[in-house]
């Protein structure tokens, strides 16, 4: 059996924990009604690479008008892994197996 001033400090501590949770309530939801970032443009922000610019003379005077215009309509497939020199030289060609040439075409 509890003694009374057990139930005093039992009470008054739950009190103050769910004082604290609703003011929290209150303060959180106050800072997201003001906030512009909501979870789905953050998402879409975090998924969206910033692209860079390649349009400087130097890199233009060396493009074909095809490649300018996978550029601008966003079919060209610039830098990042796989669009590196092609590995169908003689040489390499000798040291993959079938099935490995296979995945390669595919």
């Amino acid at each position: 059996m509890m003694r009374p001033m057990d139930k005093t400090r039992v009470l008054l501590f739950a009190s103050v924990v769910a004082a604290a949770m609703i003011f929290g309530g209150v303060l959180g939801a106050t800072v997201l009604a003001r906030s512009t970032v909501t979870p789905a443009s953050a998402a879409l922000a975090a998924a969206s690479p910033s692209p860079t610019s390649n349009e400087a003379a130097t890199h233009e005077a060396g493009e074909s008008a095809a490649q300018e215009t996978a550029e601008n309509n966003g079919t060209a497939h610039l830098g990042g892994p796989g669009n590196g020199p092609s590995n169908e030289t003689a040489a390499h060609e000798a040291t993959e197996s079938a099935a490995r040439e296979a995945a390669e075409k595919t």
